[in-house]
Order: C-alpha cells, then structure tokens, then sequence
C-alpha cells in the first residue's frame, strides 16, 4: 500500500531544547504525541545547542511521522559569525563584515539546503542574504 502524505509542517526550533507547545500546536491535530517528536528532535540536534535547526515533519494518513532536520537559517548563521544582529537600517547603516573564510564556511554548512551544488554560487546566496542584513563582505 502506498505511503500517503496526510500533513507536512516545517518548524524552527531550538536545537536539543524544542517546545512542547509549539510542537502541540503544530501536530495536535494529526493525532502525533508531541513528545516522542520532542524526544527525537532534542536527541538528534543535541550536539547543536542553542542553534536554530530546522525540521521538516510529515505525517501520513496511519499517523505514522518522520522528521528531517535542515541546516540553520543564512541569517542566523550570518548574526552567529558576526556576534551580532543585523543592522536596523539595511543598505544606510552598516552592522559589520564578514570575512571570505566566514561566507565560504557558511555557504559549506547551507551547501545541502541550497538549490546549487556550487560552492562559488552558494557564497554569492550567502553573500546576498548579508547584504539583505547591512553586513558587507570584505575582500
């Protein structure tokens, strides 16, 4: 019998620390214990504590569930490198810069999520994505 897709939601969550409520929110309709997903999520993402992993959740039409995590988002990998936010007024006041070793670390840890198999086109994502922030990149 065919494995049939019945609900799929993508969260944010904070890694080896997910919310409960924010899982029951999220999957109290489909029937799914929020507390085995927790369990799995915080044993999977432990050694990334305090990192915003993503997780992809489906479900299908038995309540069965499966969990795939992603990489943490470019702008929070971005504010991690910098050591701080963003700038309030982006393209008028500058937050800071990021070295050429910092883009290329961060374009190899996005590298699986990304839609470029590209190291030099997944820096120039990452390289948008800090300018959408007020971060230049220094040459």
């Amino acid at each position: 019998m065919a494995r049939t897709t019945a609900f799929t939601v993508t969260l944010e969550l904070e890694a080896g620390n997910a919310s409960l409520m924010t899982l029951g929110k999220m999957l109290g309709a489909t029937g799914v214990k929020p507390f085995e997903v927790k369990r799995r999520y915080d044993e999977l993402t432990a050694r990334h504590r305090g990192e915003i992993i993503p997780a992809v959740i489906t479900v299908d039409a038995r309540r069965r569930w499966t969990m795939r995590l992603k990489t943490p988002p470019t702008a929070s990998l971005i504010r991690a490198a910098l050591g701080a936010a963003g700038s309030a007024r982006p393209g008028h006041q500058p937050a800071g810069a990021l070295t050429r070793e910092q883009l290329r670390a961060i374009a190899l840890r996005k590298l699986p999520d990304l839609n470029t198999t590209d190291l030099a086109a997944a820096m120039r994502i990452v390289a948008g994505t800090a300018r959408s922030m007020g971060v230049r990149v220094a040459d």
